[in-house]
């Protein structure tokens, strides 16, 4: 058999297909989630709080000094 038959064959494997759509929908599904948070439930919450800008809100549970080393990237 050559190469493309091969390939052929195990795309159209139930379990490839299966696959790839699972993974188109999960991508749809991300950004609807995206979109719900962003457009509804993050402005009442804006409004409550007092502030939009939620990146930079921040609650200090205690206060802590790290060295260099304990920092991971």
């Amino acid at each position: 058999m050559s190469f493309r038959t091969e390939l052929k064959e195990f795309l159209m494997r139930g379990n490839v297909v299966d696959m790839a759509v699972g993974i188109v929908i999960g991508a749809a599904f991300g950004k609807i989630v995206t979109s719900f948070v962003n457009d509804i439930l993050m402005p009442p919450i804006a409004m409550l709080v007092g502030d939009s800008k939620f990146a930079e809100l921040k609650v200090v549970l205690k206060e802590a000094v790290m060295s260099g080393a304990d920092v991971v990237a």
